[in-house]
């Protein structure tokens, strides 16, 4: 999101403003509720930076405070379990899990913070939005927006103009689309 060359404006609108709704993940999620947890199976196709595909069988609770779930990834024969996001201030979450790698032979731990706001923290918002289609059926799409703000300036009996713009930026995307499909008994 630099400017144009030269430092100068951008002009046109097209570069100024680019959405992309070419998602680079798709995910397939069947999910099954019995006896007060959720079993799902989970096939995951990327295609961005490269052609690649994973699945997961994954097992958590259905309660509202649910702590854990459990992951397991059969063609790369890793275990998982990870905790919920937990809050630690209205935009910050850390998550932990420990896992296990048969073909490595390895186990450790892993952490990680999380935010809605990424890049700087204030010029990116990746964000999921949800969408019921009917009963059992979901779909969910994550979506990021890289922008700078316009931006206005002026001055008096400085040489510089009595008023200027800067128009802003806006870079958008559709990054995963979700159908999630859920039985219950």
């Amino acid at each position: 999101m630099e400017s144009g060359s030269n430092g100068e404006e951008p002009t046109s609108w097209d570069e100024l403003y680019k959405i992309d709704l070419i998602p680079s993940e798709l995910f397939l999620k069947f999910r099954k509720e019995i006896e007060g947890f959720r079993v799902g199976l989970n096939l995951e196709l990327y295609n961005a930076p490269s052609n690649e595909y994973q699945t997961k069988l994954v097992l958590k609770p259905l309660s509202c405070d649910r702590k854990w779930k459990f992951i397991y990834e059969p063609l790369h024969h890793d275990v998982r379990l990870l905790s919920k996001k937990i809050p630690i201030t209205r935009f910050l979450n850390l998550q932990v899990g420990i896992g296990h790698s048969f073909q490595l032979h390895a186990t450790g731990w892993k952490w990680k913070l999380t935010t809605c706001l990424g890049g700087d923290g204030v010029s990116r918002i990746r964000n999921k939005t949800s969408l019921g289609l009917c009963p059992g059926v979901d779909f969910r799409f994550g979506w990021r927006a890289d922008y700078v703000l316009p931006e206005f300036t002026g001055a008096v009996g400085t040489g510089e103009p009595l008023f200027n713009m800067n128009s802003g930026r806006l870079e958008a995307s559709l990054d995963r689309i979700e159908a999630i499909l859920t039985h219950t008994s």
